[in-house]
């Protein structure tokens, strides 16, 4: 078996609030008085996940704080063998809590060009927006992709309660593709096929966050397919949420079998405590999938991401080289 930390991979679906290192968690509450929630890595339903993240969100107050998580985020990619990552972030929340709609994003932005100077992973940004927020906060969030659209803000995308219909945001939706940004939207996660649907055509998603439950509408899971819509899966993330009770019922490979073009990232990793090289071991060993597949997987997210052309060539033909050698 070849050392899956040598699989040069990109990470598609992840939280820069929740890459937090542990010690800088501390370091910002210490600074700013905060009282941080202990992360179990495993978590009695969204809310409490919820609880112990927006404990660490409240850490993050002045640039350099802003900074120095996507610099780190950068360095410990690095180290995981990622060559290029897109990386959710909330940046109208944390901007309208600190009453500067700007300083957040223009802060992590600073940070990802530092990080990538130093470790040459390339990163961009997706800024996410909570469908139970406010159409007007959406704007602003819109409105900040546009600025810095040359910058490395790539595409914006809804998240959360899936319950709340993304009817309200139509319009801006259509502004954001006239815009040239990308749509990825969660979906499928906490909620059914319905959540999907209203992704694909309200929302016109490129990418799906999760997928989890596309299986249970053979209809959808045909149009997926026949649109090659990539789902964006997260094994770790979705057992330590509770949405399944373990790693071996994950539904990845019967989506895989369904002729789904599947990606794999960690979500929250610093809250499971799980690597993107440990989402492919696991898929491994869990799962069963040999080393050709798991190049398939990473070829996948490659070609699903919205790198730029040389990035994905470099990438593609780094992956074929790692299959290429002896394991």
């Amino acid at each position: 078996m070849r050392d899956l930390a040598t699989l040069p991979t990109a990470h598609l679906h992840v939280h820069l609030e929740s890459t937090v290192r542990p010690a800088t968690a501390r370091d910002l509450a210490d600074d700013h008085g905060v009282a941080l929630i202990p992360r179990p890595r495993a978590f009695a339903g969204f809310a409490a996940f919820a609880e112990a993240n927006g404990a660490v969100r409240n850490c993050l107050r002045r640039a350099e704080d802003f900074a120095r998580v996507a610099r780190e985020f950068c360095a410990d990619q690095a180290a995981q063998g990622v060559r290029y990552a897109e990386v959710t972030f909330t940046a109208a929340s944390h901007g309208e809590r600190l009453g500067d709609i700007e300083m957040p994003l223009a802060a992590v932005l600073e940070g990802l060009a530092a990080g990538r100077a130093e470790t040459g992973v390339e990163v961009r940004v997706l800024l996410d927006h909570p469908r139970r927020r406010s159409v007007e906060r959406f704007a602003r969030t819109v409105e900040l992709a546009r600025r810095h659209r040359d910058g490395g803000v790539v595409g914006v995308g809804f998240a959360g309660a899936e319950e709340y219909p993304l009817t309200p945001f139509a319009a801006l939706v259509g502004e954001v593709a006239d815009a040239g940004l990308h749509l990825v939207h969660h979906a499928g996660e906490t909620a059914g096929p319905d959540s999907v649907r209203d992704a694909l055509t309200t929302g016109r998603a490129e990418r799906i966050g999760h997928g989890l439950r596309v299986l249970e509408d053979p209809r959808l899971v045909a149009e997926l397919r026949d649109r090659g819509i990539p789902l964006e899966v997260c094994p770790s993330s979705n057992v330590a949420l509770g949405l399944l009770p373990s790693l071996a019922e994950h539904p990845l490979s019967a989506l895989r079998a369904a002729g789904l073009v599947v990606t794999l990232s960690t979500d929250v990793p610093a809250e499971t405590g799980w690597t993107l090289p440990g989402e492919y071991a696991a898929v491994r060993e869990v799962h069963g999938w040999d080393d050709a597949a798991l190049a398939e997987l990473a070829r996948a997210s490659v070609t699903a991401s919205f790198a730029p052309a040389a990035v994905r060539r470099d990438l593609l033909a780094g992956i074929d080289a790692w299959l290429a050698g002896q394991p």
